[in-house]
């Protein structure tokens, strides 16, 4: 199984950016798609962005489309998540998790096999 651990998480005004990582330890990374999720208070998790095993077909939801763009270097068993024109409504704890099958398409929380801890991100007006 694969353990993660996110990072970049932290404070920022309206319309900053950050950039969160990923790190994941194990062989077996570059096999599976990855994704971020976030949760904000009282608010179920919800799929943020998910990208296919070989880095390829980034996929968004709807809120952050063209404001978020998702990555990964299979090389340093990393994955991104950077976060530009950041909106309050962002502010969430969130996590990055990896599919459960090497062709999958995970959109979906069942959808996702191994989670980290999340990083909490919070943006102020």
């Amino acid at each position: 199984q694969v353990q993660l651990v996110e990072s970049g998480g932290g404070l920022v005004q309206a319309g900053g950016s950050l950039r969160l990582s990923c790190t994941a330890s194990g062989s077996t990374f570059y096999t599976y798609p990855m994704g971020w999720l976030r949760q904000a208070p009282g608010k179920e998790r919800e799929f943020v962005a998910g990208i296919m095993w070989n880095g390829g077909s980034p996929y968004y939801a709807d809120s952050v489309k063209g404001r978020f763009t998702i990555s990964r270097d299979n090389a340093k068993n990393t994955g991104y998540l950077q976060m530009n024109s950041l909106k309050v409504e962002d502010t969430a704890v969130y996590y990055c998790a990896v599919g459960r099958g090497r062709y999958d398409r995970p959109s979906s929380i069942r959808d996702f096999g191994s989670w980290g801890l999340g990083t909490q991100v919070t943006v102020s007006s």
